[in-house]
């Protein structure tokens, strides 16, 4: 399946990732290649001491990349339904689930960090998902989304799991988390690697990968964007108008004057 030159396509929007065929890309010479690209951009953002104790929750299939903080932090690897069963770690204790992307099974508040890969390009209601993952980040939470960046080789490759659902811009994402509640604090780039699975290619990688980023750091495959939650744009900022209703009659006694708008018997009114 992963032999040869990838076919170049047409954006698959409708399609999302499909779990058996994500496992066996990364399975690949070239899926290993890419997830030890990807993972040093990650440590980048989240470096192992620093994310010691943390829940990080890894959501859509995140499973080839938890794998940096497992030794210091608690991993958990949510794979919505229609990406498929995930079976992680290989060989220990179960820690992964399928969930429905629009109602998470996690309590509000609970998670530390929030990792968003093979995600958001595949949602069926981006925005819901968003909203879920809003709720279950702590206030001083982190998010880091990975997606397909619009504009690179990659989102337009069937044969790879980054070839599957919508690709981004950086400024789409940042418009979409921010309509979300989220502001954006870092983004980067990554996969400047062409899809293909020339051995040469394959092996020269970290070169590439370096002059992709010096180059033309805006054709990168991937882009990445690590927000947090934007707490003060869910609270207004003046008290709601509260409307007071009392009974004609009372407020007539009460005032010796009419106030409001009264009308006869003794109806609720607003004054």
């Amino acid at each position: 399946m992963y032999n040869g030159l990838a076919r170049v396509s047409s954006y698959t929007r409708a399609m999302a990732t499909d779990a058996h065929a994500a496992s066996e890309f990364y399975a690949s010479a070239q899926g290993g290649v890419v997830a030890r690209l990807l993972r040093a951009r990650l440590l980048g953002f989240w470096p192992a001491e620093e994310a010691r104790g943390a829940l990080i929750l890894g959501l859509g299939y995140a499973a080839p990349y938890l794998r940096l903080w497992r030794e210091g932090a608690r991993c958990i690897a949510a794979v919505p339904a229609q990406i498929g069963a995930v079976p992680w770690p290989a060989g220990g204790p179960g820690l992964s689930c399928t969930v429905e992307e629009e109602e998470l099974p996690f309590a509000d508040l609970s998670c530390d960090r929030v990792l968003l890969i093979h995600g958001l390009e595949a949602a069926e209601n981006v925005r819901r998902l968003l909203r879920e993952v809003w709720r279950v980040l702590k206030d001083d939470g982190r998010l880091l989304v990975v997606a397909p960046n619009r504009v690179g080789m990659w989102a337009h490759v069937e044969a790879t799991p980054f070839g599957q659902g919508e690709p981004y811009s950086p400024g789409q994402i940042g418009r979409l988390l921010a309509s979300s509640l989220f502001h954006v604090t870092r983004r980067d780039t990554a996969l400047y690697l062409p899809p293909w699975r020339w051995r040469v290619l394959l092996r020269a990688a970290p070169l590439i990968e370096g002059a992709g980023r010096r180059v033309a750091p805006r054709f990168a495959g991937l882009t990445l964007s690590e927000a947090v939650k934007d707490v003060y744009a869910a609270i207004p900022n003046r008290p709601a108008h509260r409307r007071r209703l009392v009974l004609a009659s009372a407020a007539m006694s009460r005032t010796g004057q009419e106030r409001g708008k009264l009308a006869r018997g003794g109806v609720v009114h607003e004054i």
